[in-house]
């Protein structure tokens, strides 16, 4: 069971792949959708909303195309995922290079991560927490 979308790793494929295209010249989204087996017009309202939020920066023009809007270390999969859920794009069935070879393998690490915490949880740890915050957040769980 994956809990990252076909959108989710579509955006974060976009940004890597960007990220590692863009140093001397902005990725187009031509070049991008060739990539990935995609239409162009299927990535622009994902590559629009990157820009809106801040990870992208989009250059109009002959030469124009996509950049990353800040330094690599400050954009995070967990802030590329918020933004694509918003992104209005369609899920494909279409696995580029990219994310088959090194998305799907690092998403797939951090849902062990995940999954193996949330299995350290148990329901009697969520109840010790309730009698404790039962003091100091108002209707927790009244009896009706």
């Amino acid at each position: 069971m994956s809990i990252l979308s076909r959108r989710g790793r579509l955006a974060i494929a976009a940004v890597v792949d960007i990220a590692v295209h863009a140093v001397h010249a902005p990725v187009s989204a031509k070049a991008l959708a060739a990539r990935h087996n995609l239409p162009p017009r299927h990535l622009k309202p994902l590559l629009q909303a990157l820009v809106r939020a801040g990870i992208l920066k989009g250059m109009r023009g002959p030469r124009g195309g996509y950049d990353v809007a800040r330094e690599r270390h400050r954009i995070s999969c967990a802030e590329i995922v918020r933004t694509a859920v918003g992104a209005g794009i369609d899920d494909f069935d279409t696995i580029s290079p990219l994310i088959e070879a090194i998305i799907v393998p690092a998403m797939a690490e951090a849902e062990r991560d995940y999954f193996d915490r949330l299995g350290r949880i148990s329901v009697a740890d969520l109840c010790d927490k309730v009698a404790e915050a039962r003091e100091t957040v108002p209707g927790l769980l009244e009896p009706a």
